[in-house]
């Protein structure tokens, strides 16, 4: 039995190659339309799993965040938004397992774009989290001269204050500063701005630097009381007391319910009264201040005895408290002297044995009030500038 084509199938063979070419094309076609629709729904489910994860990022659930992300990457493996994603959210989830990997993806997308802001400043985050200093100073410069595609200054000033405050954490204050002293001189003429760096110059511990951006609000906005305390306080901390008294001064005029700023003006108006050593006072002056801190360190001396359970008149003088008491005994007769002109040492001597107490005290009874904590600071800030 022998087989044949229809009557109405064309036997011509250019005809017939035309045709299976049709047919082929529609085929493809249809192919390449089901590819399509499949990559589109592909990318669709990636999208929609990449919202999920920033959503769970965003509430700190980083487990759920990680499981949304993995599985975008599934969607568009080659999405460098998903990768980053996924890293932040490896990094941020404080597992320290899961650094490595964070690391991984990051230095992949690094690798293929060195100049990208935010890769930069994951990488940096990254090294702060395994305290790397090196890296982490490296990463954060990247981010800074990186390419961002929008808030170019923004991200900027803020990738240094990150690495600023990191530094800061570890230890590392001179480097901290170096951060400090770039970032203070690329400011805007904003207050705000330099109200903020004033305050990590504060904690830097670096007062002049965080005077000198107070003032700088000042210059415009003399009246500012943020600016006024800020400006208290650095003075304050660097023992200037009759600039500190000037600025706190004007903080309370401005805010009375500035609590801190009143304690501090109250100490500075302590110090400058019973300060002996202030220029400008008289010698009958200075001498009455070194009687009444003399005859004050006694009375400190006595309650911290009490405090402890211990007389003063029976202690051994071996014992801390009672050596203090036989070198106060010992200077009292000086007193008198204090008028001659000859004894021009003898001021010294005399508040040497008040500094004294009032140090020791302060640290066997805690920290003093009042004017025993006046005179600690004098003490503390006569014996920095000897340094």
């Amino acid at each position: 039995m022998s087989w044949t084509l229809p009557r109405y199938v064309p036997r011509s063979a250019p005809v017939v190659l035309l045709i299976l070419t049709a047919a082929a094309a529609i085929a493809f076609a249809g192919v390449g339309h089901l590819v399509a629709r499949y990559n589109a729904n592909q990318q669709s489910r990636g999208r929609k799993l990449y919202e999920q994860g920033l959503t769970a990022a965003a509430d700190g659930q980083y487990d759920k965040a990680i499981a949304a992300f993995r599985a975008a990457l599934t969607c568009d493996p080659n999405s460098p938004q998903y990768q980053l994603s996924l890293a932040r959210a490896l990094r941020d989830s404080n597992d320290p397992r899961r650094l490595e990997e964070a690391e991984s993806y990051l230095l992949a997308l690094w690798q293929r774009t060195p100049q990208d802001g935010a890769v930069n400043l994951a990488l940096a985050r990254v090294a702060a989290h395994k305290g790397n200093i090196d890296d982490a100073i490296r990463y954060y410069h990247n981010t800074m001269y990186g390419v961002w595609s929008t808030n170019y200054d923004a991200n900027r000033t803020k990738a240094r204050i990150e690495l600023i405050q990191f530094l800061m954490k570890q230890g590392a204050r001179n480097k901290a500063e170096s951060e400090l002293l770039a970032l203070a001189s690329l400011l805007p003429p904003n207050p705000a701005a330099h109200l903020q760096v004033a305050e990590l110059f504060a904690q830097n511990q670096d007062w002049a630097g965080a005077l000198a951006q107070c003032r700088e609000v000042l210059h415009t906005e003399p009246s500012s009381g943020a600016a006024l305390a800020c400006a208290g306080e650095a003075a304050y901390r660097m023992g200037n007391y009759a600039l500190a008294q000037r600025y706190l001064q004007g903080a309370v005029s401005v805010n009375p319910q500035d609590k801190q700023s009143r304690e501090m003006l109250d100490t500075s108006d302590l110090i400058l009264r019973t300060n002996p050593f202030r220029s400008h006072i008289s010698d009958a002056e200075r001498n009455r201040r070194i009687a009444a801190a003399f005859a004050q360190a006694e009375k400190r001396l006595s309650e911290c005895a009490q405090n402890n359970g211990a007389d003063l008149k029976t202690l051994a003088p071996t014992t801390p408290l009672g050596a203090l008491q036989v070198r106060w005994v010992a200077v009292k007769p000086d007193l008198a002297r204090l008028r001659l002109a000859a004894e021009t040492d003898l001021p010294d001597t005399i508040m040497d044995v008040v500094f004294q107490i009032e140090q020791q005290t302060a640290t066997i009874c805690g920290a003093p009030q009042g004017v025993d904590e006046a005179l600690l600071l004098i003490s503390q800030r006569r014996e920095a500038s000897s340094q």
